[in-house]
């Protein structure tokens, strides 16, 4: 194979020209490449399985990357997005943390447990509802361990409320979320204290400003971003993960199709080495 081929942009950044860039370890951890080949492959299989369209995944990326990038929130632009990934590794990576990503099928228990330990947190989209369910000193403590919300922008309340907390959202963009995304950045632009953003896609692109860690479903991402950032796997636990059921903080989604999405979320943690 040959070399990947470097480009540095108008803005600075530097851009791989050559396919299978996962692989060229000489760029930066923050830049979030995938941690395997196949968590990107994956991605044209599960598109083809449900016949989706590639160009609208393209055009959900560019048009969230345009939307953040010409609202006028400081926070939000590029070098700012940047340093948001920069941080979350310093406290997550360079400190030796364990981290548990909460699925939406997390229960009070299992949260209890986890808050017990010095361990940090990342939720799938909705999953951070269950801090709801919690006495309020302990709602407190889970909100201040939350590393980050990997979203579509589909999670309902849990969602929103780490908008309005000015948690770091790893928003993610795909063909038919388009409207759900705008929502969400509705809701955050007039905060005092918009949250902090990064910005997700699932194509095959290279798209400045934006990441493609892998992974199809906001639990699955949320590992493969955990990885691509440098976080050892034996410093992972999944909690809440069900390939079975449909979560209790799953937010609007549709029982049947959720559980097939559900099955190509197990493929591709196993493809990651995660037990769940």
């Amino acid at each position: 194979m040959a070399s990947a081929r470097h480009q540095v942009n108008q803005e600075g950044y530097s851009t791989i020209t050559d396919p299978f860039h996962w692989r060229n370890m000489s760029r930066p951890p923050t830049d979030l490449l995938p941690c395997i080949k196949d968590v990107m492959t994956i991605q044209d299989e599960f598109r083809s399985h449900f016949g989706w369209n590639l160009e609208h995944d393209q055009f959900s990326a560019k048009q969230l990357i345009s939307t953040v990038e010409n609202s006028g929130v400081d926070l939000w632009s590029r070098a700012n997005r940047a340093a948001t990934v920069a941080t979350i590794q310093r406290r997550a990576v360079l400190r030796g943390q364990n981290v548990a990503i909460l699925g939406a099928a997390i229960d009070e228990d299992e949260l209890v447990k986890a808050l017990e330990t010095p361990t940090l947190l990342i939720a799938a989209d909705g999953a951070a509802g269950v801090f709801s369910l919690l006495p309020d000193t302990s709602a407190e403590r889970a909100w201040s361990r939350l590393l980050f919300m990997v979203s579509d922008a589909d999670g309902g309340e849990g969602t929103i409320e780490a908008v309005r907390r000015g948690k770091t959202i790893f928003l993610h963009a795909h063909g038919d979320n388009q409207d759900e995304w705008n929502e969400l950045l509705n809701v955050a632009m007039p905060l005092a204290s918009p949250p902090p953003l990064v910005l997700t896609h699932q194509t095959p692109d290279d798209i400045p400003g934006m990441h493609n860690p892998g992974g199809f479903t906001d639990g699955d991402r949320a590992a493969c971003i955990a990885l691509s950032m440098g976080i050892p796997r034996d410093q992972i636990t999944l909690l809440g993960t069900n390939t079975k059921e449909v979560g209790r903080w799953s937010g609007t989604t549709v029982r049947s199709t959720k559980l097939v999405k559900l099955q190509w979320m197990g493929t591709i943690l196993r493809k990651l080495n995660l037990d769940f």
